[in-house]
Parts: structure tokens; C-alpha cells; sequence
């Protein structure tokens, strides 16, 4: 094992078995049939409409009690934390990333490292909710990932060597990335966290060859988008035409919406959808209007960064509900008619279907068992029906600056945080990972200081229940019903997979992971990793056996925010592994 200059390690043994696996480059033709190709996983979602969907059966309700670990892979050190990252496997090789900004090259069959990159990150990075990484991309001969000094990176896949850096932000404002991105039409594209810090949400696309800056659309109202051109940046248009008119003042200047969880793309509509997260500060006493384009899901077009359409869930959001939360494509029938549809699970509570080819309203349901902020949504626009002192009250009101305590829920880590669900083709229904939580919120008075927190509240998050917070439930996108749920004690906090087996699987922070039947909910399988998971499962097939993989390290935002929940996890262990399973063959025939 050699560690070089760039802080690679690789192990020479291993290098020569991923360079012979290496020589087939990554297309984009085969990004956009990820979906199809069980034998690799080429983009996070596993596909790039991020339905988290296997076509893959050998593996199932009757078998799957055989599945047993194949190999487990330390990611080593004392840099543990939350461990929230999807792995990706392409020619026999897996690339998963891990805390600290660190991205490994794994042999899929036997575990063994083949290279290890970690970033040099300087003293003074400011993640609000953990120094988590959820994952990279794969394209040509490189594969990319972001830091959290808000730095893409690029590097042969084969060799770990760094091919390009890119600076997208300052993170000495607060800027930082913990998305992964996604590569279209040989762009890599990627969103920025910092929402708590007053930073501006955008979306960028470098050259995947070349790095070089091809387009930035800014998601806050009032700032402009360039695109690039023979080396020259042109101007592409303000975002939502002029500044303030959703916004007092000079407020969108610092306005937030950052777009931290990455995005989807729609071969489909041609359109990157993106969430965008809280308007900045937390206090909307400061900041009347709409706010836009905060908490609010983009359709953006992947050539010049042009914003088609945009959809709101919390307007005027005084609650850090965001709207990050990826919007998953699929499509259904009714009326005899195909219906384009695009579905979302959002922080705020409510489970919303929209046309993917313009944004419009379809419908929208609770998924959570209480809502307090609203009385429920606009029929025809989907718009919030504000509830009656149900906003946290104006500091402005109130001696002593500190506004009214109200009571919230869902918490502001949401019905629904980053991690992802997933959709059935088969079952029609959505699996959503969720939390009943609620929260003392109030509001206080904040001015905006570069590189500081830009809040204006604070907050207690309190269990709903005494004997559950997480519930994974199976939701009908057509009737607005809960099918089935599961309860857990600890919060949910990760990612979702499901497969043409009748499974659904996932991780609890007690350790497990979990598979259940997709149609009934039966809990069919749990495995203990050691630590709390909250990464995102997946599955493929390789020399004729099905895998499944998912990272295991507790972590992420819960035990920073949680308030009183955090004493629910409290002595939960931290870990950094990925852990790998497999069907044998001779219980694939057993079950056929």
C-alpha cells in the first residue's frame, strides 16, 4: 500500500485488477439506461429519475431470509460520523464515499481496496448537520464527488489521481457540498449546501472533460445566470425575471434556498429537477412574500441552467422546511390516458404529485399523522392553507426579543428529511422513510454577518410518541393512502431501495438493515451491521448473484439537532463500513 502527494492510497495489487476492469469507459448512454442494466449502478437514484427501482427478482420474499454477508470494507481511521452515502459499481469495481470527504475504490467481489482519495480540507468548514457525503458520479474515465470546502473533484476511476478541482463557492461563507451529482449530456452538475448561513442556492454543470464552468443558474430570486460560450460568460437571464418581488428589500441577497441535496433528471421532459431549501434567515417575519425561489422544486434545462418551471410547497417557509427533497419521475394511467407525473415526499408533511412537463398541481396528501402549520392544501394549486397561529410569532411583538412559542409538526428535520425513498413499478406504491416528530419553535431577532449562522430561531424537537419516531410507509401516489407502515423506535434516517422481488429494503439506526414484502409490509429480514445506518441500500448482479449493499456509521443531523430525540440515540455506536451481501446461487434455484 503507497499513499502519494494528492492523498491516495492504493494498494498496487488491487490497481491491477481495476485498470484491466477500467478500460471500459462509462457512456451516457449507459447513465440513461441505469435503470435497465442490473449488472451496474452508474448514477445515484439508481437511475437517473432516482426511483431506487431493480428490475432484479432472483433475490425475494421466498429467499431472502439466505441472504448472508459477502464482505464488509472499513473506512478506516478516526474520522467516523454519519456515513449517508449510496455506493456505485461499474465493471466489477464499487465507488462509495465516505465522511471527511473521501472517496474509495473498492473490489466488489472480495472488499479489497484499491484506492483511497481524501480531500485536504482546511481548518474552519461549517456543515450545519454533519460531515457527511452522500455519494458520487461515474462518466467516460473519471468518477466525481464534492467536498465539503464546496470543491468538485474529478479523478481517474481507475487510478484515483486527481484529473481537475473546481472551487463552486466559498465555504468560508458557509458553502459546502454534500450531494452527489449527477452527469447529463456530459455536464456534471451539482447543487451547494449553506442554507443556515445565508448563502445563495444554485445549480452548476462543469465540462466533465475539462472542468471548466459551462453554466450557473442561482435559485434565488433576483440573481443573475450566466452560461459560457467560446470562453466568455454571458448573461442568461435574471432568475424569476427581477429581484424583490417575492422578496423585502435587499433580503434575497442572502436568501438561502440552497440546493443541498442534489438533483434528478427526466430523459423524459429533457429537465434536471432540483429541490431548494429554506429561505435564510428562519425568522419569515423578516423576509414577507413568497420568497421565491426557496423551498420550492425546479425544473431546470440541463442545456444553459434556464429555469422551466418551478412548483412551491411552503411558501413565506417560517419553519425550516425546505424543499429539497428529489422529485422522483414515473408514470401512471388514468382515464385511458398516460399521466407524465413526478412525486415528492416533503419535509413539511405533505406528499405531492405534480406534472413533470409543466409543474402543475395533480394532487397532494398528508404521509405523516399530524400537521399543525396547515389545514391543508389548495385543491387546484396545491398552495399551504395557513392554520391560525401556527407560524411562530414576531420577535418585533414581544419584549425581551424572543417571539411566541408555538408548537409544530411535523419538526423541522421533517416528515421527511434527505433520505430517499422509492418507487415500485411493480406495486405502483412509493416507500417512504419518515419521522413523527414536533417542535417548540420561536423566532429572535438576526442580521446577516458573513460565515455566521442566519437564523433568527430556535427550537426543541420532541418525540410524537413514546414508543416510535420512524416510520417507513408504503404510500398509493394515485389515492393518497398508507398501504402499510412500519414503526421504529429511533428515528429513520436512511435511504430506501426496491426490487422486482416484492422487497423493500432499509437501515435503522440501531444498526439493521431491513428488508420487508413490498406489498404487505412483513418485516422478511434484518442483519445487524454494528452501527446505526443511514446510508442508501443497493442491489446488483455480478457473475450470475444477486449483491446488496449499503453503508453503515451513525450519524447525520439527528444527534446534532434532535433536541430530546437526541436522547432516544444517544448511546448509539458510530461506525465507517460498507457491508456487502449476496444471494448463493443454490438458493436461487431452491425458490425457482
Amino acid at each position: 500500500m503507497t499513499t502519494n502527494k494528492f492523498g491516495i492510497r492504493i494498494a498496487a495489487s488491487a490497481l491491477a485488477l481495476a485498470v484491466s476492469y477500467g478500460a471500459h469507459a462509462v457512456t451516457d448512454e449507459e447513465i440513461l439506461n441505469d435503470h435497465k442494466t442490473p449488472e451496474d449502478i452508474v448514477s445515484y437514484g439508481m437511475g437517473t429519475q432516482g426511483q431506487r427501482y431493480s428490475t432484479l427478482a432472483d433475490l425475494n420474499t421466498s429467499n431472502v431470509q439466505h441472504l448472508q454477508p459477502a464482505w464488509a470494507f472499513s473506512f478506516g481511521s478516526e474520522k467516523m460520523r454519519g456515513q449517508e452515502s449510496q455506493p456505485l459499481i461499474k465493471d466489477g469495481v464499487m465507488y462509495v464515499t465516505a465522511s471527511y470527504s473521501r472517496i474509495y475504490a473498492v473490489d466488489a467481489r472480495t472488499g479489497e481496496e484499491i484506492w483511497q482519495y481524501d480531500a485536504r480540507l482546511p481548518d474552519g468548514i461549517m456543515p450545519c448537520c454533519d460531515v457527511v457525503n452522500r455519494g458520487a458520479a461515474i462518466y467516460g474515465d473519471k468518477v466525481f464527488f464534492g467536498t465539503l470546502d464546496a470543491k468538485l473533484v474529478a479523478l481517474n476511476k481507475d487510478t484515483g489521481k486527481p484529473v481537475w478541482i473546481k472551487k463552486v463557492a466559498d465555504y468560508q461563507a458557509g458553502y459546502a457540498i454534500t450531494a452527489a451529482p449527477m452527469v447529463v449530456k456530459g455536464k456534471v452538475i451539482t447543487g451547494v449546501s449553506g442554507g443556515e448561513f445565508g448563502i445563495v442556492g444554485k445549480v452548476e454543470a462543469y465540462d466533465a472533460h475539462t472542468g471548466d464552468l459551462v453554466w450557473t443558474r442561482p435559485t434565488v430570486e433576483g440573481h443573475m445566470g450566466y452560461v459560457w460560450k467560446g470562453g466568455k460568460k454571458i448573461e442568461n437571464g435574471i432568475s424569476g425575471g427581477e429581484a424583490g418581488k417575492t422578496w423585502p428589500a435587499e433580503m434575497w441577497k442572502n436568501g438561502g434556498a440552497a440546493t443541498w441535496l442534489g438533483g434528478t433528471y427526466d430523459a423524459d421532459t429533457d429537465s434536471l429537477f432540483f429541490g431548494t431549501g429554506n429561505p435564510a434567515p428562519w425568522n419569515s417575519h423578516l423576509r414577507p412574500g413568497d420568497n421565491l425561489f426557496s423551498s420550492s422544486r425546479l425544473a431546470i434545462d440541463p442545456d444553459d441552467g434556464s429555469i422551466k418551471w418551478h412548483f412551491q410547497t411552503t411558501p413565506n417557509d417560517g419553519w425550516d422546511y425546505d424543499g429539497v427533497n428529489e422529485l422522483i419521475s414515473f408514470d401512471y394511467e388514468e382515464g385511458g390516458k398516460t399521466v407524465k407525473a413526478a412525486a415528492t415526499a416533503d419535509r413539511n408533511g405533505f406528499f405531492y404529485v405534480l406534472n413533470r412537463e409543466n409543474g402543475d398541481f395533480i394532487r397532494g396528501f398528508p404521509f405523516v399523522d399530524k400537521i399543525t402549520w396547515a389545514k391543508g392544501l389548495d385543491t387546484e394549486t396545491g398552495r399551504p392553507i395557513f392554520a391560525e397561529d401556527g407560524r411562530p410569532g414576531n420577535p418585533a411583538d414581544m419584549e425581551g426579543g424572543k417571539g411566541e412559542v408555538v408548537v409544530a409538526q411535523p419538526a423541522f428535520l421533517g416528515g421527511k428529511n434527505w433520505m430517499p425513498m422509492a418507487f415500485s413499478q411493480d406495486t405502483g406504491l412509493f416507500y417512504v422513510p419518515s419521522n413523527e416528530w414536533s417542535m417548540d419553535i420561536w423566532n429572535e431577532p438576526v442580521s446577516y454577518k458573513k460565515g455566521a449562522a442566519f437564523l433568527g430561531a430556535g427550537f426543541t424537537i420532541k418525540p410524537a410518541n413514546d414508543d416510535y419516531i420512524g416510520v417507513l410507509r408504503a404510500m398509493d401516489p394515485k389515492t393518497g393512502k398508507e398501504v402499510w407502515r412500519y414503526e421504529n423506535p429511533a428515528p429513520l434516517w436512511g435511504g430506501v431501495m426496491t426490487t422486482a422481488g416484492n422487497l423493500v429494503f432499509t437501515g435503522t439506526p440501531e444498526g439493521h438493515l431491513k428488508a420487508f414484502n413490498a406489498m404487505t409490509g412483513e418485516e422478511l429480514y434484518r442483519f445487524n451491521t454494528g452501527s446505526g445506518v443511514v446510508g442508501t441500500p443497493v442491489t446488483w448482479t455480478m457473475d450470475g448473484e444477486q449483491y446488496v449493499s449499503v453503508s453503515s456509521g451513525w450519524g447525520g443531523a439527528v444527534p446534532l439537532w434532535g433536541g430530546e430525540v437526541a436522547k432516544v440515540v444517544k448511546d448509539f455506536n458510530q461506525g465507517g463500513m460498507v457491508w456487502t451481501f449476496k444471494l448463493p446461487k443454490d438458493r436461487v434455484a431452491a425458490a425457482n
